[in-house]
């Protein structure tokens, strides 16, 4: 671990907040284009991308430290801050609808229908056989 009274500790911090930004937030907007530049709370508050423990103030060398470690930035090991560094400026949550009826035939044509409405991500329920292995017609299945 770094020296924690070490002044290069918050520059460290800054060149990777540069680099998520450069690299990171960039590979994502082209994956999903940004919705808008700026966001705001109700009141008009500006909201940024990110606050890293720079933003607490004067922030000691192991208060960064303990930031990067245990936080880290969005898309970013350990991911603490979720998996894409843009997070639900680029891309919303996935709306899921939970589905699963009748005969295979019959979800099929129900997810199609969802997906063409707008669905961004389907989730399933499967019967206990199905998840024990079972076939539908064996013994274990009945009453399931």
């Amino acid at each position: 671990m770094k020296d924690p009274k070490d002044p290069g500790v918050a520059d460290r911090l800054r060149e990777e907040l540069a680099s998520w930004r450069r690299d990171d937030i960039a590979r994502a907007a082209q994956k999903a284009p940004l919705r808008r530049g700026e966001f705001h709370t109700d009141s008009g508050v500006p909201i940024p991308d990110v606050l890293t423990a720079l933003d607490t103030g004067s922030p000691s060398g192991a208060d960064i430290e303990r930031y990067q470690r245990d936080l880290g930035l969005p898309g970013r090991f350990p991911y603490t801050r979720g998996p894409q560094p843009s997070m639900y400026r680029g891309r919303l949550w996935t709306m899921r609808q939970f589905a699963g009826f009748g005969s295979p035939e019959d979800t099929n044509k129900r997810f199609k229908y969802l997906l063409e409405h707008g669905v961004t991500g389907l989730s399933t329920a499967f019967d206990m056989p199905a998840l024990m292995g079972y076939d539908a017609d064996h013994p274990m299945s009945r009453g399931e």
